[in-house]
């Protein structure tokens, strides 16, 4: 076992070593995934309004009204309701497909980075 780690056949050339280490240096120099989660959670918050938007026109819908208050019912289906409803699961769906895709590009991130650690080690850079 020794012998085998002693050939220099076995060894690692340095040169591949550099290059690859500085490709994956490039690709980790933006990480995509933090990005994506900022589309995510503005995208997100976004939707929070909507759906309390929603919420809101369906109280005024069909909540109880003030004390002392003559309550008014439109005529009509709620359809500033709907559109609100609708707008505000749309936003909410969209963003929890981004915040599930910036979890896989940071799980792939994570794992080139600790290659990049290795490369690191192998080539003697972090003392």
């Amino acid at each position: 076992m020794e012998r085998l780690m002693s050939d220099p056949s076995s060894r690692p050339d340095p040169v591949a070593l550099r290059a690859e280490h500085d490709a994956l240096a490039g690709r980790l120099a933006a990480r995509s995934s933090v990005d994506a989660a900022r589309k995510g959670l503005i995208l997100a918050f976004v939707g929070l309004i909507a759906l309390g938007t929603s919420g809101a026109l369906a109280w005024d819908h069909w909540g109880p009204p003030r004390p002392g208050e003559v309550k008014v019912v439109m005529p009509g289906r709620p359809l500033f309701f709907l559109v609100a409803l609708v707008v505000g699961l749309g936003i909410a769906t969209w963003s929890a497909v981004i915040l599930r895709r910036s979890a896989r590009i940071a799980r792939e991130e994570a794992a080139l980075f600790r290659r990049l650690q290795e490369l690191r080690g192998a080539l003697g850079l972090d003392a």
